[in-house]
């Protein structure tokens, strides 16, 4: 946690490697041969493939972390605590990637320690890719598992990110939905000018894209544009879904007026595409002038299920501002970080997974075709072809990403059980599923 590894922060490079290498000497003392990797993307961060290969002919697992975090914002965490100070207060630790994603990888490879421990092998193979720039977009992920492809050959991947639906209840999620960023900005003069002199005479940029802003979703927020409503919710989807607890005891009140309205909250953000403004600028809010602005800019970013190609979410938006009047409109930028991606819960890897986490805890978990949030899934699922299967170790209410993140203490000792467990019986043998892919030698 002391590790700085703050892949947003110019300059980070040092502590990006520290960490790196912090996580080598521990795997090497598991009994994994560990690679420092170079990224195929000029500037960006190394990575680390670690392999233990007990024997090519069982079976192999594939799995991943991620060693950057967001920036520390040390300004604005609460008296007595630090981004990079680990503090245990009562049942919580805090710090800067406790939640996201440090303890949660941690806990894995602890878990696989205990297996050693007790079974003096695994009794499967295990490869582990951890990568130090996540929360920029992983650059270079996908070219890299491209190239390493018969290193990073398994039968399946396991992996932990993301939060619990509810903090007392395991959950597993097979996929995650895709992420589109992109700016809407009408840019109509340089400079502001006088709104008594000008006003009525000067078109307003900031009037025009807040009208252009209201034909994308109507007042509840739900989506106008057709071809951003999916079709991928299908019954097997729904019937995954029903009666699954959206709501979190430490989070925010749910508005159930708000989103799609013939769907439930659990349909809304994990079946479902969703339209934020993570932002908007006309003028200078914290001073403003008598003047009407030149230009204006909002922040946008579509969440998006299984069926929605990335590809075509601007061409859509463009035709449609276009067929209500808001040529002047710019669509700017528009990149998906991570593509959409979905396992059927009723796959043999995840029936296996389900089956162990509920003889170990006791209990069914929470079961999520994807996760409502996004995650570099579509390399392990698109380029590699395994199955996906994700078991996360924090819940929604830990401040991922904001001031004061933390992880809660009874939750990660009971991970560190269930995935144990998950490792045993894996190691077992049996009731694998058929068909395995094996390991490079």
């Amino acid at each position: 946690m002391a590790i700085p590894s703050e892949s947003q922060v110019p300059g980070a490079q040092g502590a990006l490697n520290a960490y790196l290498a912090a996580l080598r000497d521990r795997l090497s003392l598991l009994g994994f041969d560990c690679r420092v990797l170079a990224n195929p993307q000029p500037g960006a961060p190394p990575l680390l493939l670690a392999r233990r290969i007990e024997d090519p002919s069982l079976p192999s697992v594939l799995s991943y972390g991620h060693g950057d975090v967001t920036h520390g914002q040390a300004a604005d965490w609460a008296e007595g605590r630090a981004p990079f100070v680990l503090r245990a207060e009562g049942e919580r630790l805090y710090g800067r990637g406790a939640a996201d994603n440090k303890a949660q990888h941690l806990i894995n490879l602890m878990a696989l320690d205990a297996v050693l421990a007790v079974r003096g092998r695994l009794g499967f193979n295990m490869v582990l890719l951890l990568e130090m720039a996540e929360e920029i977009g992983s650059p270079g992920l996908a070219a890299l598992a491209e190239a390493e492809r018969a290193a990073l050959k398994a039968d399946v991947f396991i992996a932990s990110d993301g939060p619990r639906l509810q903090p007392g209840v395991p959950t597993m999620f097979m996929g995650a939905r895709g992420v589109l960023n992109f700016d809407l900005s009408v840019r109509l003069r340089d400079g502001a000018h006088h709104s008594g002199n000008w006003g009525g005479l000067l078109a307003d940029p900031a009037m025009i894209l807040a009208q252009a802003l209201s034909v994308i979703t109507d007042a509840r927020g739900q989506i106008l544009v057709p071809e951003w409503r999916p079709r991928s919710l299908t019954g097997s989807v729904r019937a995954a879904l029903a009666g699954l607890p959206v709501e979190e005891p430490e989070g925010p009140a749910l508005d159930l007026d708000w989103g799609e309205a013939s769907l439930s909250p659990a349909e809304r953000v994990f079946g479902w595409n969703s339209f934020a403004v993570l932002a908007m600028k006309a003028g200078v809010p914290e001073a403003p002038q008598n003047a009407i602005s030149g230009a204006a800019r909002a922040s946008c970013q579509l969440r998006f299920v299984v069926g929605t190609e990335p590809e075509a979410v601007l061409p859509a938006l463009r035709r449609h501002l276009d067929a209500r009047g808001f040529e002047r409109v710019r669509i700017e930028g528009g990149e998906a970080s991570f593509a959409a991606t979905r396992l059927d819960p009723e796959a043999p890897w995840a029936r296996f997974v389900h089956q162990s986490l509920t003889r170990t805890a006791g209990r069914a978990p929470h079961v999520l075709p994807n996760l409502g949030g996004s995650l570099p899934n579509d390399i392990f699922a698109g380029i590699l072809g395994l199955p996906t299967i994700w078991i996360p170790h924090s819940y929604r209410a830990c401040n991922q990403h904001a001031p004061d993140e933390h992880v809660l203490m009874p939750l990660c000792r009971e991970a560190l059980g269930l995935m144990a467990g998950l490792w045993w019986d894996i190691g077992d043998g049996s009731g694998l599923p058929e068909g395995r892919a094996g390991t490079a030698g």
